[in-house]
């Protein structure tokens, strides 16, 4: 690994062993408590975050790193190029995390820079979210390969990556959106493809009907930030796709996620994501596992 842009760059056994890392760190903190002593790791930030900045700065922290926050905004665009800052950062900085609002930008980051670049969220893919969700799956059901996840909403990032995530270790996912909200069909395409070889399957509908049963329901907020939707249609459109107990009872889901924030009454009620079967808590904790997974591979990958 040289840089992690999108979770579809991933290979099965790359991801595979990215979760088995995330576990082991969790597991071990201590034994890992100075992998990242004399690195500094830059923090690269667009868009407004709670989870992300505060779960890299923590994560950098346990390795035994240091980290520096930048707010993009200020930086980046009329300033200067993406080009130009990823060239400089990589001058101080052992890796460049970035958080945003294009994948272009987040790849011009990556061709200027000599160190690894981490995708923190784009507008095509949430990779750190996905390796997080997996490893939450993973500690609640066991095996991958014999999980069902239905995802409910917008075929946004989050999906993106999703797809990606699932088809790598082989796992069933179902995606249901309205009408004109479908993931992107090249990426669900190249999904399609690896789920083939790995046991698993990707498949996409518009109707809650089509849905088969499932271990849990995944959702996320109707309006991205940077996205520039007319809220009246988009709550006409995603209003009938809310997760609720109903819902939740007839497709047999034991388990609720959300990569959060999350908007109750909107895409979900609040019997369903403060119940006991939500994980939202699980996964954000488990963003900091994974993501120092991430950091560590990457590390080792530009070491070597």
């Amino acid at each position: 690994m040289n840089d992690l842009l999108a979770m579809g760059d991933l290979s099965p056994q790359q991801t595979n062993d990215l979760l088995q890392l995330a576990h082991t760190i969790k597991q071990r903190p201590t034994a890992w408590a100075n992998y990242l002593q004399g690195k500094s790791i830059a923090l690269l930030f667009e868009k407004p975050s709670l989870r992300t900045r505060a779960s890299f700065a923590a994560g950098i922290n346990r390795l035994g790193g240091h980290s520096i926050y930048l707010d993009a905004q200020n930086l980046m665009g009329e300033r200067e190029p993406a080009s130009d800052v990823g060239a400089n950062l990589a001058l101080w900085h052992d890796a460049i995390v970035a958080r945003v609002y294009s994948q272009a930008t987040l790849n011009e980051l990556a061709a200027a820079s000599g160190k690894p670049v981490v995708n923190a969220l784009s507008d095509i893919c949430h990779p750190c979210q996905a390796l997080a969700d997996l490893l939450t799956l993973q500690e609640q059901l066991g095996d991958l390969s014999q999980v069902h996840l239905t995802y409910i909403g917008d075929g946004n990032n989050v999906c993106h990556a999703l797809m990606a995530g699932a088809a790598q270790v082989g796992m069933q996912l179902q995606i249901v959106t309205p009408e004109g909200y479908a993931p992107n069909a090249e990426l669900l395409a190249e999904a399609q493809e690896v789920a083939a070889k790995t046991g698993g399957a990707i498949g996409v509908a518009h109707n809650l009907n089509e849905l088969q049963q499932t271990d849990a329901v995944y959702t996320d907020t109707w309006f991205s930030m940077g996205q520039t939707r007319d809220s009246n249609d988009v709550m006409h459109d995603f209003a009938p796709f809310q997760v609720n107990s109903d819902l939740m009872k007839r497709l047999g889901a034991k388990h609720f996620m959300h990569c959060l924030p999350a908007y109750r009454g909107r895409e979900v009620t609040a019997e369903v994501i403060d119940g006991a079967g939500s994980l939202v808590l699980q996964q954000a904790e488990n963003r900091l596992h994974a993501q120092n997974a991430i950091l560590v591979k990457l590390i080792e990958g530009a070491a070597a």
